[in-house]
Parts: structure tokens; sequence; C-alpha cells
């Protein structure tokens, strides 16, 4: 029984860091580095993150400054950044790649917080899947007469209690990545 709560664990605590990595990559009308984490740069005929090219550092408050270790790579690099889908215009100057964020609209703010909120809905229910599959688990071990039935319901509250506290972990990011979002 420990190994399918172990599991439940595990695999909620992946599904949060998957929340918390999203919520990075989310622009909130600041300098943020991981913006640019799904923008891969053709290096040698090869996709390589941005991060492992050049020195990516925020400059102000909603300025990222990209600097390369290889001065060859500036327009790849720039190229990358204006196909990819992260809304931001870069400007070369020669040496670095800059990339000032706008400040949000009210209505970008709204749709942001929307998406914050969906994304936090879709962490959810994949936390109540994994409570589902592990309950699914603890049913078959009980038929096999693994377990009794009391283990069995125990179990349950025990799974439902791992559940919940993931559950309240996802609402505490989303709440702060909402109050992030609209702050001005």
């Amino acid at each position: 029984m420990k190994e399918v709560f172990n599991y439940a664990k595990e695999k909620m605590s992946k599904t949060t860091s998957v929340l918390k990595n999203d919520y990075a990559a989310l622009r909130a009308g600041r300098a943020n580095a991981s913006v640019l984490d799904k923008v891969l740069v053709d290096y040698y005929g090869v996709p390589t993150p941005i991060n492992q090219m050049a020195a990516v550092s925020v400059a102000e408050a909603r300025i990222l400054v990209i600097q390369p270790w290889d001065k060859s790579t500036l327009n790849s690099i720039y190229k990358a950044i204006q196909s990819s889908d992260i809304g931001i215009n870069p400007q070369n100057d020669g040496s670095v790649i800059r990339l000032t964020f706008p400040q949000l609209t009210e209505d970008r703010r709204k749709e942001l917080v929307k998406e914050v909120k969906k994304t936090a809905e879709d962490s959810k229910v994949a936390i109540r899947s994994i409570r589902r599959d592990c309950i699914d688990k603890l049913k078959k071990m009980q038929k096999a007469s693994e377990i009794t039935e009391d283990d069995l319901k125990s179990g349950e509250d025990e799974l439902q209690k791992i559940t919940d506290g993931f559950i309240k972990d996802i609402d505490a990011l989303s709440s702060a990545k909402e109050k992030e979002v609209m702050e001005i």
C-alpha cells in the first residue's frame, strides 16, 4: 500500500512542478528569463535553448538582455525570438539583444488571469485522475486479497488527504500568480 502512496505523491509532485514551470513562462508584464525557455535556436543544425548559448539577464524591471557567448549566433537568436510566439519584438544592437516587455493592459491582465485559472484547473483534474488511478490499484489489491476492506478504506482516506494537500498547493500557486498578474 505504501508504494501506491509514494507513486501518488511522486506523480502529483510532477504535476505541481509542471504548473510552476507553466506559470514561470507566463508573461506578466515583467522581464522574466523563463519566457525564453521554449525558444530553440538552430545552432549548427541542433535546436538549442537560448540559455545554453547566451547570458540572459534582467537589466530593468521590464527589459531582458541576451548576450550571446558566440557573437556569430546573434542573428540566429534574434530570428528565433522573432519567429517564436512570445509576442515581444527583439531589438538587436550588434552585440546584445534586448527584449522590452510592454506594460499590460487591463484586458490583457484579465485574459492572463483566465489562463492562470484554466491551467490551475487542468492541474487539479490531473491530480484527481492520479487519485482515481491509485484508488483503482487499491481496489485491485483488495480483490486479490492483498489488503483487507479496512485497509482499503484507510488507504482511500490517506489518498484523499494527499490529494487535498496538492490541491491546496495548486490553489496557492494560482492565487499568487493571479495577484502578480493583476499588479500594476
